[in-house]
């Protein structure tokens, strides 16, 4: 299950960098600045994004590399490296064909590195979003379509849903892999759901009933890697090329309303002209697929029962709830960068089948918290993850019947502090603090069986750099 949960998205590198699968940083202008004032590091490269914009080609490349170790608590104290580049390609059909309304979109990753949540600190939550196997892999692929007045969309193809779906605006600024991609659906669905580094055919359409209110739904497949839900070894099989298109296990429904408030239908808003601006999301998912039970087997004995066969009972279907909240409750003044924000994120899940039954997000951030440095933001996120009645059961009737003591998981959770410094347009920093309490839900320590893990504290620093 590790592997699943560490298929948690970035969805931070919306605020760090540009929106992964997206257009690239550069719009194809030539840069006019200096080195340290243009938008990307190699500039227009020699005129050749000038040109290529003409034709409707924009190009992308970005490095994320970070340290991250624990200096107190997990299974034994240490630091990791890891990293991942990713590469886009987006070709705007109505510049490169005269067809108005597409885009045509396909993104790659490389990913390095190790794992420190996986090597050292065996948590739910994992503390970075780019962990995940080294791979080079396809990660996008798709063709998107405006229509009625570009009042609504439709996207076929191989996408990741933590790039539009359950995206908090402001709980991005963050690491920890929970602030992008939720606990509930990387920890329930299968490999994580697709959700970075994977990904997975479907259709989604969006449409704007009005200036404030989208509507997002759509159909995915629900197994990207396409192997059982306990087995995660197709990530290092075929999938690890992420190539292998499944359509064999089930279908995720996922579908959300978003309410903008504050905004003006054009150019934004101030706190003057119309308020401050918030979004306000409620979704749902559902999969057909079937999933193992965490408590009962087959014959109905618990999983725990030495007589039992040790199969876990397939329970059909699964869903779960959400609501996304994002308001910017303070502004210096109209024309100021400098704005508090907060943001929610609850999440539930059905129990018995389900090793997280809810998760909660929430934090606050200030933007612009120095004069002249009206880029960079501070925060302080909070992620909360409560293990289903199924597991806790199953652990008590893993002690009952061993005769010995046995922890039972109840919930884990951590506060994160960080500092995201913008030195160029190109080029981030991001040193980060990290406390986790009870992690795992409170698990034994492999290294130390007769005590559970400590609470950890991990250090870590982040530099992204946009080419």
């Amino acid at each position: 299950m590790l592997a699943a949960l560490l298929a948690a998205g970035p969805a931070w590198a919306q605020t760090a960098a540009p929106a992964l699968g997206s257009e690239a940083p550069a719009s194809g202008q030539a840069d006019t600045g200096g080195l340290w004032t243009q938008d990307t590091l190699l500039g227009d490269t020699g005129g050749v994004r000038p040109a290529l914009a003409t034709y409707g080609i924009s190009l992308g490349l970005s490095e994320t590399s970070e340290v991250l170790g624990n200096v107190a608590g997990g299974i034994h104290r240490g630091a990791d490296y890891d990293g991942w580049t990713q590469m886009s390609l987006t070709l705007n059909t109505e510049k490169a064909l005269g067809w108005a309304g597409g885009t045509l979109n396909i993104s790659a990753l490389q990913i390095h590195g190790r794992n420190l949540s996986q090597d050292n600190l065996d948590t739910l939550q994992t503390v970075s979003g780019i962990e995940a196997d080294r791979a080079t892999r396809l990660w996008e692929l798709w063709y998107q379509q405006a229509f009625l007045g570009s009042r609504a969309d439709v996207k076929l193809g191989q996408q990741s849903l933590d790039q539009e779906f359950i995206v908090s605006q402001y709980a991005g600024l963050f690491l920890n892999s929970m602030l992008g991609w939720p606990m509930v659906p990387a920890a329930d669905l299968y490999a994580g759901g697709p959700a970075y580094p994977l990904s997975a055919l479907g259709v989604r359409l969006r449409a704007h009933a009005s200036p404030a209110l989208t509507v997002l739904g759509g159909v995915f497949d629900d197994n990207p890697p396409g192997g059982p839900f306990t087995d995660d070894s197709a990530l290092h099989d075929g999938e690890a090329s992420g190539t292998r298109f499944n359509l064999s296990t089930g279908a995720l429904f996922i579908g959300e309303l978003q309410y903008a408030a504050g905004q003006s239908p054009t150019k934004g808003c101030t706190s003057v002209t119309c308020g401050l601006p918030g979004t306000y999301k409620l979704g749902a998912w559902f999969d057909t697929a079937g999933f193992p039970d965490q408590h009962l087997g087959t014959d109905g004995l618990s999983l725990a029962n030495p007589l039992s066969n040790g199969m876990p009972r397939t329970d059909r279907h699964n869903f779960s709830l959400y609501a996304v909240v994002d308001q910017t409750v303070w502004r210096a003044g109209s024309d100021s960068p400098r704005s508090v924000s907060v943001f929610l994120r609850p999440m539930g899940a059905p129990g018995d089948r389900n090793l997280v039954s809810f998760s909660l997000n929430a934090g606050v951030t200030l933007q612009a918290p120095f004069a002249g440095r009206d880029n960079d933001a501070v925060g302080i996120g909070y992620g909360f993850a409560q293990v289903s009645s199924g597991a806790a059961q199953l652990d008590r009737d893993t002690g009952f019947f061993s005769g010995a003591p046995y922890p039972v998981r109840s919930s884990e959770s951590f506060l994160e502090l960080t500092y995201q410094a913008h030195l160029t347009p190109w080029w981030v920093l991001q040193p980060d603090f990290q406390y986790v309490f009870n992690p795992g839900g409170g698990i034994q320590n492999p290294a130390n069986p007769s005590r559970r893990i400590a609470n950890e504290t991990v250090l870590g620093l982040r530099t992204v750099i946009t080419f």
